[in-house]
């Protein structure tokens, strides 16, 4: 059994923030915790900015499907993480609630994105420090 922390990564479109978020906290954290990700009005496909961004730090995310958050996404979940501030969510949170605020990458070029993807590495090592710290 599988007792590894769980974190939801939230935004709007599942497209770009949350992807960013979910990715790199994987990319950090490893095997001590799992993320995923969801949106409130998933898009089609995730930006592929995003995607090229995270491909530069070795994180294959090619695969990646948007997807709309549930219920049991919100009382499964550790830890939720809302990447921008009044998302509206289908159900309350049992885990703990984090509120970033970090703007929308929609018809961002990749330079823009590597910007904001550093931005939202910066609080995900903050986060895996304090979900799941490093042992020894």
């Amino acid at each position: 059994m599988n007792t590894a922390p769980v974190v939801l990564f939230l935004c709007t479109h599942n497209a770009g923030r949350s992807q960013l978020g979910s990715h790199l906290f994987r990319h950090v954290a490893g095997d001590r915790a799992r993320a995923t990700s969801a949106g409130t009005s998933p898009a089609d496909a995730p930006s592929e900015p995003v995607v090229l961004a995270l491909a530069e730090l070795g994180i294959d995310s090619s695969n990646a499907q948007p997807r709309a958050v549930t219920v049991d996404d919100l009382v499964t979940a550790d830890v939720v993480v809302a990447m921008k501030p009044g998302l509206e969510l289908p159900g309350p949170v049992a885990g703990r609630f984090v509120q970033w605020e970090f703007p929308d990458p929609v018809n961002w070029d990749l330079d823009g994105v590597r910007e904001l993807r550093d931005s939202i590495l910066l609080q995900v090592e903050e986060l895996v420090e304090w979900v799941a710290p490093a042992q020894g």
